[in-house]
């Protein structure tokens, strides 16, 4: 996998490390901690036993509403386009919870539990999604909340760079570790353009003068 790799080149130190659900894993997050760092996972259906005990934890304590409940809270509320978005966390570090996970003795370093619901009223309709996470950090739910904020941001930015520019939900691309090896090739790519001081107009823009003139390629290589 190329996470590892990866992470092998960044100074760890006193940061927190978010990763999209293909990176919960025991060993990378085994390998942040080694590295000085925190982690923050989010936790899906394909964790199996994880997955499970969260949502059974979570959903006992929303039916009592959280009541004596050893648990932190926060919520966040923004508007915007005609939609108004509430994300709502609760999240908790009491040994009896972390306990109640069959895995998570296998979590280095792992201390907190968290939940975010997010409410979207866009007038007519409301929808409501449900993350559930799993942290090295302290059970501080505005922090947890404010983290996960900054990574969806950047990942949406991202997200839509990439896909304007590279064409990224258009790759089939499937076998083995060959999406995630892509994926990282264009970042690495994406990171060349940005780069480019030179070279008019955006990232699009940039890559196709890289395309049709080599000696522009070879100077966005070297950097």
């Amino acid at each position: 996998m190329a996470i590892p790799p990866l992470l092998q080149l960044f100074d760890l130190s006193g940061c927190l490390v978010t990763i999209d659900a293909t990176g919960t894993q025991r060993e990378i997050a085994q390998q942040i901690v080694e590295q000085g760092g925190d982690y923050l996972f989010i936790v899906k259906e394909n964790q199996g036993h994880l997955y499970e005990d969260l949502k059974t934890l979570f959903a006992i304590e929303r039916q009592q509403n959280f009541r004596q409940s050893p648990f932190s809270y926060a919520q966040q509320l923004n508007k915007g386009h005609g939609r108004v978005e509430i994300r709502r966390c609760w999240t908790t570090s009491d040994p009896e919870y972390l306990a109640y996970l069959r895995e998570g003795s296998k979590w280095q370093g792992l201390k907190s539990l968290a939940m975010i619901v997010t409410e979207y009223d866009q007038g007519d309709k409301v929808k409501i999604k449900i993350r559930y996470f799993i942290s090295r950090l302290a059970a501080d739910a505005k922090t947890i909340l404010k983290s996960k904020r900054r990574h969806w941001n950047i990942e949406n930015r991202l997200h839509w760079v990439l896909d304007i520019a590279f064409r990224e939900h258009g790759c089939r691309v499937q076998k083995d570790h060959a999406p995630e090896n892509f994926a990282i090739l264009r970042h690495m790519a994406l990171n060349l353009l940005k780069q480019e001081k030179t070279a008019r107009g955006g990232i699009q823009a940039k890559r196709l003068q890289a395309a049709w003139n080599e000696q522009h390629l070879l100077k966005m290589l070297a950097g």
